[in-house]
Formats: C-alpha cells, structure tokens, sequence
C-alpha cells in the first residue's frame, strides 16, 4: 500500500489495513508474533509504527511504544529478505528515534538479534545484558497449589521494568493472568509458533514458580516459549528446571535520547518473563 505523496523506501506510519504485509514479514523471520500482537502494538502507539514500500510491497519496519516520556521501546524491526542491504532498517531507525526524540523521551530500548545489533550500535545504542528465549516441548505439569486470576501489581512493575507499561499489561490481561497478591504476576499470550509465558514479575523465585505452573498446567499440549534475562539467575534455574532450552539469544541496547538524561533504572532481579521483544 502506498499513500498520495509518499515515494518509494521513504518512511510512513502503518495502518490496520497493513496486516497482510505485517504477517508477510514476520513470517519471514520465522517471528512468533501474530495478528493479535500487531494490532496491539498499531493500537497502544499508532503514531509510532513505521513501515517502507518497495515496488508496491512493504518492505520493512519497526515499531516505538511509548512507556510515557521515560522510556521508549523499539521493536518489530524487520525486512523482507528481497530488500536487505538496501539500508532500510536503518533509515526507519532514524526515523524511530527522530519520533521518540520529537515525544521528549529520554531513553530507548530494544532486544537485538546479531544481524541487527551493528546497525544500532553505530546509532548510539549501548549492549546492557543479555536476553534468552526458552522452548519447553508439551508435557503435562502440575500445578502446586491454586493460583485464580488477579491484576498485576504496577508498583512493582514499575520498580523492575523502570517505566509505567500499565496500558500494555492493562492490554496483555485480556489475553490471561494470574498474581499472588503483593508477591508477583504472571501473563501469557497465544503465539503463530508456541505459546508465551511473560510478563512475568516476581519478589521471589517461589512466587514465580507457582505462576509458571500456573501457566505450563494451562498448556500441556504446547510448546512454550519464555524469554529471560540470563543475569537473572534463579530464572534461569528454573527454566532448566521445568525443561526450557535455550533456542535463541539477543542482546538488550539502551541509547539516551535527551542528552542530559539520568541513568535509567531498573531491577532485573525482580523479572522472571520479559513482555516480548516487541515490548521489552
């Protein structure tokens, strides 16, 4: 799709009627995303979702979610095989980072994949920790103990991921959850390729334990993935626990946005499950 005045490979904003061209590419990175996870992302910051057309196809994008001024999160950035080595990505990450710049946020943060990871480093951004998928294969599992749905602590929240994402957990809640009052919650989502479990925020590795049994008892007849932060030991430990393997590994990038920005903090002791990469 291309609109009145827009020429070929320059940046525009994504629309709803995209979504065959949203799949298209997601699909070609062998991504887990579905429909559902880009409608969310066009509706939680529609003026943020970039996209460029080559030769009347999509070609590429990349996404800014917004969480308020003190963060913003950059995700979904993608090309079709066809049209890499066309500088593409790079051009629609100017263009993120001129939008979050123009939003006065003061940081940005996304989860890079190896081929991605040069293109951000030479526009400022910074590696901080790892990130690990997980894959557990179906199995049956018992939960210890029931866990009923609850709405997830946002003071928490805020404390491990450093910014407020409650429109995103108001938004993931509708697909599932569950929390043990002042202790921890837990979501999870459908995937085109497995299930996923995150956010996942905890006090405790006990408290995060009972909610990925809570999870893995819902799902016994599908693969699973869980996205971790390997710094985050006792996740780790219990991801080798329940049979997670690690299939993939990113790295999570920060750049300041307003120069005289403060150091951004977080707890990643507390984060059991990231939301995504698309979400951080």
């Amino acid at each position: 799709m291309t609109y009145l005045g827009v020429t070929s490979e320059t940046p525009r904003l994504l629309r709803p009627a995209d979504m065959p061209g949203l799949l298209r590419l997601k699909d070609a990175a062998a991504w887990n995303q579905t429909a559902g996870d880009w409608r969310r992302v066009l509706a939680l910051e529609p003026e943020g979702c970039f996209g460029i057309d080559c030769d009347g196809t999509l070609a590429a994008t990349a996404t800014v979610v917004c969480y308020g001024t003190d963060l913003a999160w950059i995700g979904m950035v993608l090309t079709l095989p066809e049209f890499r080595g066309r500088g593409l990505a790079r051009k629609l990450m100017e263009h993120s980072i001129a939008y979050c710049e123009r939003r006065g946020v003061q940081w940005a943060k996304l989860d890079a994949t190896d081929m991605g990871a040069p293109i951000y480093a030479k526009l400022g951004f910074e590696s901080e920790c790892a990130v690990e998928r997980r894959l557990r294969e179906p199995g049956p599992i018992f939960a210890n103990g029931a866990i009923g749905p609850g709405e997830p602590d946002l003071r928490l929240d805020r404390r491990a991921f450093g910014a407020d994402r409650s429109a995103l957990l108001r938004e993931l809640a509708a697909e599932g959850g569950a929390a043990i009052p002042g202790e921890a919650f837990a979501m999870g989502r459908p995937g085109s390729r497995a299930a996923f479990f995150g956010p996942s925020v905890s006090r405790s590795a006990e408290s995060a334990r009972r909610l990925l049994e809570w999870y893995l008892a819902a799902h016994p007849r599908e693969p699973v993935f869980w996205d971790l932060l390997p710094e985050n030991k006792a996740a780790t430990d219990l991801a080798n626990e329940f049979g997670f393997a690690p299939v993939r590994r990113l790295a999570r990038m920060g750049r300041r946005i307003a120069p005289a920005a403060a150091p951004f903090e977080c707890d990643n002791s507390l984060v059991f499950g990231i939301a995504g990469f698309e979400f951080g």
